[in-house]
Parts: structure tokens; C-alpha cells; sequence
């Protein structure tokens, strides 16, 4: 006996999808919505980014006719700043004056029967948009990828705005059909953090393109040190504590054998480079800045540090694993006991902790055999992550909410 067919296809049509994002700082939100889009069959479910504007990486993996932005998307080129720098008074009021509008035209244009949110600012202007549509309002799944609670903290530049924009979130996420998460531990918390009921929590972790990160790791390293080194990856930014790994690098000693390579760019570059003197080891510290093809180093590498203070689900992590490098890690919320089974996968210390850090870092070095079992382990694990099982989980949710048809 055959299932019965999704509701959209009964009709005889794809099941008519749009992703929403305000801004595009080329995160790991951005690089999983590229792929989702990119990746979905077009004759299941016709899959369209919705953009405030088109400035950022990773828009080359999906064809220009499914991306969809407003008449005037010059008006939103700020949004592709990370939201910490949104909050001021000008571009607060002019986001939500026309950045709602903006998504709103865009649904009754496209007519899509399912929309997904991704994180929480665009979670509010989605909510903000939906208001008033009545039947033409499609299902809306709002995905959370961040630690909101750190995360408002953070970016709030007062307590008022802070708990403002908790009570928004707060609502936004009340009114939505659904909540995705992606990592297990931020599905609990966002239970208990923003009072959302379980049946209408959902998880389905980052994909992983495991086949493109391995090929991309054969590739030739330019620049690279002339002795083994320790790779850390990621935004110079408070978020991943890499003043935490210098230190714990020079703690360690594995500067007389390794030197620390950094990629990444970011607003602390010179107090980084600054703490690296202090410290006595800048020779051993190399700053590398944004790379396009950050597996080969990846794969080169003695180990992978992630000094994260906080994170969502930490994909650089899951594609450290597919290039069979080591990995230590911060157990951080959210998302590292996903990513690994701590002492088995991966190993874990505790956030913002110098000496713990530092004494790892040494004990691998030092255990060549530890680090072969930790790369075994690991490239096991990541084949959980395979974007093809990935993106056919956001499928099935995506059909989960697709409105029956009417008769």
C-alpha cells in the first residue's frame, strides 16, 4: 500500500517555499539557507531566498532566479552588518518601518506556502509581516541558529533594550507554526528560555558537504608555517574567545614545536596581534585573515581549537571532522556534544578556561596515537551531518506544514 502523497503535490504543483534573512554577513544561517536552496529538487518544492539585499558570500551557490529582493535593496545595506552594530535608533525604526514591508510584499507576490525565519531579528520582522494577512498568510517556521539569551546580552547596548528585545522575540516566536533549532541543546533551552511548547520544537543539525570539503582538502596551503601548526578558524570577534586560545597556547609550550595559524577576519585583529607580543609568542602566531578554501589548511593541520564562548550548532567544527583533523573544543552552548561524543570524537573543555585549554592542547601534541584515534572517531561521526540527509530533513518538515488543499 502506497503512502499518500504530500498535500502540495495532490494539487499537482511543488510545495511553494521561501527563506527569509535580513542581513547576510556570510554566518553559518546564510551558508545553510544557500544550501537548502541550492540542494532541493525543483519539481518537490520550489525553493526561493527572500533578501533584504545581495551583498555577501556564498550567494553564488544558488541560481540568481531563486533569489528574490525588494525594489530598492540599497535601502537595506546596512543589514549586512552583524546585528550588534543595528542597534541604533535610525536603523531600529527604519527596519521596522520598512524591512516588514519589504517581506510582506514579497510573500504576496510569491504566494509561498511555507516561509522559514532565520534567527531572531528576522524572526521579529517576519512576525511583523505575517500580521493582519489572514488567509493569505502562508506557514510560518522560525529557525533559531544562536544562543539568544547570550545573544541578546551581547548586542543589546542597555538592559531596557534588552529585555525589549527578548519580549519581542518572545512573541514573535509564540505566533510561529513551528520552531527549528539545530542543535538538541538549544532546542531545550529555547523551550524553557522562551516558553515554547515541545511539540512545536524541531531540530535538524547544519549540513555538512562532506565529498566537497574532502576534495577541497587535497588542494595546495600558500603560506603556510614551515613546521606543524594548530588551526583555529573564525570571526575576531568577543564570540570566539581566540584571546582565550593565545593563551592557552603559550601555557601549553606547544609553541616550541607548533605554531598557532588563525583564519579569519574581525574588529580585535590588533589587540590579538597586541596580546601575541605581550605574550612573547607573535613569531609563533600567524593571522592569516579570510581564506577561500579554509579545508586545506584544515587538513594539514596537527589540530583543530575551537575557543568559542558561545555558538549555535559550531559547523566549522563538523568540517574539521571531514577533513580528519583533531578536534578540541570549548563546551560551549550550543551545539559541541553534537557535533562530537566527547573523549571519543572530539575532546571538550570548559568555556573561558586558560589552563584546562592549555593542558589539552599539550596532552595532544604530545600523543600522536591519541590524535590518529580522535581522526578515525571523527570522520565517522561527521557522516551524520551529510548535507544530502540534511536537506531532506528540511524537505520533510517543509511538507510536515504544507496546507492541505482545499477540495
Amino acid at each position: 500500500m502506497h503512502a499518500p502523497a504530500p498535500p502540495h503535490l495532490a494539487v499537482g504543483r511543488p510545495l511553494r517555499v521561501m527563506l527569509l534573512l535580513a542581513n547576510w554577513v556570510g554566518g553559518g544561517a546564510e551558508r545553510v539557507a544557500a544550501h537548502v536552496v541550492a540542494r532541493l529538487d525543483p519539481e518537490r518544492i520550489d525553493a526561493r531566498l527572500g533578501l533584504l539585499h545581495t551583498r555577501g558570500p556564498y550567494l553564488d551557490m544558488v541560481a540568481e532566479d531563486r533569489v528574490v529582493v525588494p525594489a530598492q535593496p540599497d535601502r537595506f545595506a546596512h543589514f549586512g552588518l552583524p546585528n550588534r552594530e543595528l542597534f541604533t535608533v535610525g536603523t531600529i525604526v527604519g527596519g521596522a518601518i520598512h524591512a516588514p514591508r519589504a517581506f510582506r510584499k514579497m510573500i504576496i507576490d510569491h504566494r509561498p506556502d511555507v516561509v522559514m525565519s532565520f534567527l531572531k531579528g528576522t524572526a521579529i520582522l517576519t512576525y511583523l509581516a505575517l500580521m493582519g494577512l489572514g488567509p493569505r498568510r502562508p506557514r510560518w517556521i522560525a529557525r533559531e541558529g544562536n544562543n539568544v539569551l547570550t545573544l541578546a546580552e551581547y548586542e543589546s547596548p542597555n538592559p531596557a533594550a534588552r529585555r525589549a528585545s527578548l519580549a519581542l522575540t518572545r512573541k514573535a516566536y509564540a505566533r510561529a507554526d513551528a520552531v527549528l533549532a539545530n542543535s538538541s541543546d538549544m532546542a531545550a533551552d529555547l523551550i524553557g528560555d522562551l516558553g515554547i511548547a515541545p511539540d512545536r520544537m524541531h531540530t535538524i543539525n547544519n549540513p555538512i558537504d562532506i565529498a566537497l570539503i574532502q576534495q577541497a582538502a587535497g588542494q595546495q596551503v600558500a603560506g603556510k608555517p614551515n613546521r606543524p601548526y594548530i588551526l583555529s578558524a573564525g570571526r575576531l570577534e568577543y564570540q570566539k574567545a581566540h584571546e582565550v586560545l593565545i593563551r592557552a597556547f603559550a601555557a601549553s609550550r606547544a609553541w616550541r614545536s607548533h605554531a598557532l595559524v588563525i583564519l579569519g577576519k574581525g574588529s580585535l585583529i590588533n589587540d590579538l596581534h597586541r596580546l601575541a607580543a605581550q605574550l612573547g609568542i607573535g613569531e609563533h602566531v600567524r593571522f592569516i585573515g579570510f581564506v577561500a578554501n579554509p579545508y586545506a589548511w584544515m587538513a594539514q593541520a596537527d589540530l583543530f581549537v575551537l575557543s568559542s564562548r558561545w555558538e549555535g550548532f559550531p559547523t566549522v567544527a563538523a568540517e574539521a571532522l571531514a577533513c580528519g583533523t583533531p578536534l578540541l573544543m570549548t563546551d560551549c552552548k550550543f551545539g559541541p556534544r553534537d557535533v562530537i561524543e566527547p573523549g571519543i570524537s572530539g575532546e571538550l573543555v570548559p568555556v573561558d578556561d586558560v589552563d584546562a585549554m592549555a593542558r589539552s592542547i599539550a596532552d595532544l601534541i604530545a600523543a600522536p596515537e591519541r590524535r590518529a584515534a580522535l581522526r578515525e572517531a571523527g570522520l565517522a561521526r561527521v557522516q551524520r551531518f551529510a548535507i544530502e540527509a540534511m536537506v531532506e530533513q528540511y524537505a520533510k518538515l517543509f511538507e510536515k506544514f504544507a496546507p492541505v488543499p482545499a477540495r
